[in-house]
């Protein structure tokens, strides 16, 4: 690449040195005896031509000077970094150059000059020629001497403990030698530069004693060859071009015309120094005749040119009156050594400075290659590429633009850049910065929604479902992909993203509002778990029974009586066929997998007759086939689900006759499901006619007659009433036995068929049912026409069971004007005729009773007041004569006093005491009972004869009756 063609930009800072004004400095630069300087260890050493050796500080005074020879001058000096050791050669034509090592460490006591470790002539074959070249190892273990004669010589050893040394020759040519410079590595390589040739010499490893290599027929000038210490790589320079050599051969070069007289590197830069050209003589004098003609160099200028070979620039170049003696590197700056002894320091500048350079002449690829190469921070560069970026967006460059703002996106407001990419006409560049934000984890919930937005605009549905399906971890917010999905239409999107990532309440609501696909909804549903299909069936249950009403009411049968288990996917592949080989059958199976949400018949894919027998078959079961791994969970309360079927009594009865074939139901859900059955069935029923109607009312009726069905009576009751079952009604009352209120029932609606057949079945049970039927029937003509003949039985059962005093009935009777005297002439006549025989013997019984209590009182009154006579012979016990002792009682029984076994006073006959004792416990139970007034409550309330009951109590002295002792 021509060098012509790289920019030029003025990286560098002149600065001349001027040292302190007193004879011994300026005589350092100024004069002409210098003849060599290096630099290292933080000093410049200069050589001179008489053999001294001058070192100068970091403020350029001389700190110190010694003499190194007494007779030469000092061609080549090299100062070993980081050590304090100087190695010199001086060169005397009539004798061999001499090489010391000096140790500026070390002062000999005698001189005060630096120790010499070692000294050494350097043959040349026994011929007088000057050095041309030298180089040496950083450990000086090889140091290489090359001579005008085209003569190498190598030096090997100890130099620096003065162990001895050895020299060899080891390459002669007739061509002098201009470079020499080391490569190390595994092996030691020497790179050789004679005016014609390069070539390439192994000194130590792999190769070594082999002849030397040529690797071009062209050489180069004394000084124009170098060694870049980072890479290795020795870099020649001739009139033509820089040309790099590696290992392996020529490198890359670059074209640069013109003559070259110095080349040094110094950072990542190469330095170049040309030296004047030669123009034509007739130009020159008519140039010459416009200004002073004694002033030559004006027109004989040396250039100075500062290269980065690796970005292709250059980094400075000037032009020099005078020509450059010297080129050498401390301190981190470059210093340029002239002719007339002035010593220019080059500071580079500072990045940022540099970069500002190449801002304002817009070269930003340079800038930003310039700053990776420095290692700048990536929020400096990324601020470089956002500069790039902007000034591209000027220039109309969209798509560039957004290429540099990509590169800067993660230290940069998207905003900013959103904001320029607004138009329609580039929001394909917006979209490739949304989704590069996504691919950051940059993007917020706004970002999602443009981007989204973005693709829906331009109906790009393979993008959006690339960006929804990108593998990996989730770059958006999950929420408003969805939402936006919904938004623009794209369902089945909105779906799987809800279905990946766990959202199966949005999946289902997107299936069903959305989407309208309420079986694919359904099927989804029965593939959740427990809890989650249990939140999902009651949320939409309405819609789902509306639409896929079997199905529907079938995930409610098995939810509620605790069978449910997820359906799943199993795949039950055919025999293969000789046909068919494990490849085919796995992409048949691959070819079935279904999505999560969709059923498998909307998935299955077509096959060809090729390969139907090779297609596999696919099926829904639930996952109870192993009940042993099924899940478990809380059967909730069948009454949840009662509004669900709403508008749908036909599959609500469907549910709850299935719930109730459940028997491990508790009481009071068994109780709520036959209460809301028997509703069901008579909401069915009505508006029913014929046998239809009937069905329903029976199966309602089945339920109230079966006495083993647990059923709220008191909701039976309302909901006959309400729907006008009376059958429903009565036999809950008759289940209850509120068989008054059948009666009162048929009454109230004048049903006197219905009234009389109540009567006949219930008046055993409740006989006061008797005087209600006697109201009843004498209540008007058309009731008493209907009741015919049984007015007569009524009043017979009321006479028989003595139900109603005559007067009750005579007052009953008399209430209207509808019986007649009449009708109840007989029933008045046998009622006086018994109540009369009742008074008679009511009568004789109390004259029987007063004449036996006279006679008893008489009895007591006697035995108080008159002795007793006993006339009896024998004993009441063994029947013996009676003898003395003799015991005799008032009851008169006698008995011997040794038949009584009787010892203490309180004797008693033995012939009565059965007798006095019951006498006594029934007395002693009328007086425990005389203040239990609950009992002679319940005797009255439960007698027919109430009057004949409290007589009797008083006769038991619940009355308070004065106790007899």
């Amino acid at each position: 690449m021509a060098l012509a063609s790289w920019k030029t930009f003025n990286f560098f800072d002149v600065t001349p040195i001027k040292p302190a004004h007193d004879a011994e400095h300026v005589s350092a630069f100024e004069d002409n005896d210098v003849s060599y300087i290096c630099s290292g260890s933080d000093n410049i050493f200069l050589g001179s031509f008489n053999g001294m050796v001058k070192i100068l500080s970091r403020s350029f005074k001389v700190v110190r000077s010694f003499k190194a020879y007494e007779a030469g001058s000092i061609t080549h000096m090299k100062q070993v970094e980081r050590t304090s050791l100087l190695v010199t050669i001086a060169e005397d034509l009539s004798n061999e150059p001499v090489l010391k090592v000096w140790a500026l460490d070390k002062t000999e006591k005698k001189t005060g000059i630096p120790q010499c470790q070692s000294t050494l002539s350097v043959h040349n074959s026994k011929k007088q020629f000057p050095i041309s070249a030298f180089a040496a190892l950083d450990d000086l273990s090889q140091l290489a001497v090359g001579f005008a004669n085209g003569g190498v010589t190598v030096i090997r050893g100890d130099l620096i403990h003065d162990r001895g040394a050895k020299q060899r020759t080891v390459f002669e040519s007739n061509e002098p030698i201009t470079g020499v410079e080391f490569r190390g590595g595994r092996s030691t390589t020497l790179y050789l530069a004679t005016t014609n040739r390069i070539l390439t010499l192994v000194l130590s490893g792999k190769g070594q004693g082999q002849p030397a290599r040529i690797l071009e027929e062209s050489g180069c000038a004394v000084g124009c060859m170098t060694v870049d210490k980072k890479t290795g790589d020795v870099i020649v320079v001739r009139d033509d071009a820089i040309y790099y050599y590696g290992p392996n051969g020529r490198g890359p070069c670059f074209a640069y015309e013109g003559p070259k007289k110095l080349i040094r590197t110094y950072k990542d830069y190469l330095t170049i120094v040309s030296p004047p050209e030669t123009g034509d003589s007739m130009t020159l004098n008519s140039i010459k005749r416009f200004g002073a003609g004694g002033a030559d160099n004006i027109f004989n200028t040396s250039r100075l040119t500062i290269f980065d070979t690796d970005l292709k620039y250059l980094a400075h170049s000037e032009s020099l009156i005078s020509e450059v003696k010297e080129i050498f590197v401390e301190w981190g700056d470059l210093f340029v050594l002239t002719m007339n002894g002035k010593l220019n320091r080059y500071r580079e500048k500072p990045l940022a400075q540099k970069l500002e350079i190449l801002y304002q002449r817009n070269l930003y690829v340079l800038a930003i290659n310039l700053a990776q190469k420095a290692r700048v921070d990536l929020l400096q560069l990324n601020s470089i590429f956002r500069r790039y970026g902007d000034h591209l967006y000027q220039k109309g460059d969209y798509d560039g633009a957004m290429q540099q703002y990509l590169k800067a996106i993660d230290n940069t407001e998207p905003s900013q850049v959103i904001r320029k990419f607004l138009d329609t006409q580039r929001i394909h560049n917006l979209i490739e910065y949304l989704e590069e934000l996504h691919n950051h984890h940059k993007a917020t919930v706004d970002h999602t929604t443009l981007l989204l937005n973005c693709y829906a605009k331009l109906k790009d549905i393979d993008k959006l479902e690339k960006f929804i399906k990108d593998p990996g971890d989730l770059k958006f917010d999950l929420d408003t992909a969805i939402s936006m999905c919904r938004q623009g239409g794209y369902y089945a999107q909105a779906a799987y993203l809800a279905t990946k990532h766990g959202e199966h309440d949005l999946v289902v609501d997107i299936l069903v509002e959305d989407s309208k696909q309420y079986a694919e909804a359904l099927d989804y549903v029965w593939r959740l778990d427990a809890d989650a299909t249990y939140h999902n069936l009651m949320r939409y249950a309405r819609v789902l029974l509306e639409h896929c009403s079997e199905q529907a009411t079938q995930l409610f049968i098995v939810y509620y009586t605790g069978r449910y288990r997820p359906k799943v996917d199993v795949v039950l592949p055919e025999a293969p066929t000789q046909h068919g080989g494990a490849s085919g059958a796995m992409q048949n199976l691959a070819a079935f997998i279904p999505l999560p949400y969709m059923s498998a018949s909307s998935n299955q894919t077509p096959s060809t007759p090729g390969n139907q027998q090779n297609i596999t078959k696919q099926m829904q079961l639930p996952e109870n086939a192993n009940d042993a791994n099924s899940p478990i969970y809380k059967v909730p309360k069948p009454r949840t689900a009662f509004s669900a079927f709403v508008d749908h009594p036909g599959e609500f009865i469907t549910f709850l006759e299935a719930c109730l074939r459940e028997e491990s139901l508790e009481e009071g859900d068994r109780i709520d499901l036959y209460t809301t059955l028997f509703e069901m069935y008579l909401s069915s029923a009505k508006g029913k006619k014929g046998d239809e109607k009937g069905e329903w009312e029976r199966k309602a009726k089945g339920l109230v007659e079966n006495n083993n069905i647990p059923i709220d009576t008191s909701n039976v009751l309302l909901l006959s009433h309400l729907s006008g079952f009376r059958d429903g009604t009565i036999l809950v009352r008759e289940k209850q036995g509120m068989v008054f209120d059948i009666f009162r029932s048929y009454t109230s609606a004048y049903d006197t068929a219905g009234a009389i057949k109540a009567l006949k079945k219930y008046g055993t049970i409740e006989p006061q049912l008797y005087p209600a039927a006697l109201a009843y029937f004498t209540s008007s003509p058309k009731i008493l026409e209907e009741a015919g003949d049984e007015l007569d039985a009524v009043l017979k059962i009321i006479e028989e069971q003595d139900l109603m005093a005559p007067l009750q009935v005579i007052q009953t009777l008399s209430t209207n004007a509808v019986a007649t005297m009449g009708m109840v002439k007989k029933y008045l006549s046998d009622t006086i005729e018994r109540e009369r025989k009742e008074i008679a013997n009511n009568r004789r019984l109390m004259t029987s009773y007063r004449t036996e209590t006279a006679t008893k009182r008489k009895e007591l009154e006697e035995l108080g007041s008159k002795p007793a006579v006993f006339q009896a012979t024998r004993c009441s016990s063994c029947g013996g004569t009676l003898d003395l002792p003799t015991v005799h009682f008032l009851c008169k029984h006698s008995f011997h006093q040794r038949c009584l076994n009787q010892v203490d006073d309180h004797l008693e006959c033995p012939s009565c005491s059965d007798q006095n004792t019951t006498i006594r416990a029934l007395r002693k139970a009328q007086d425990e009972t005389a203040d239990r007034h609950d009992l002679f409550q319940d005797a009255v309330a439960r007698s027919n004869d109430r009057f004949g009951t409290i007589s009797e109590f008083f006769g038991r002295g619940v009355m308070s009756v004065p106790t007899i002792d």
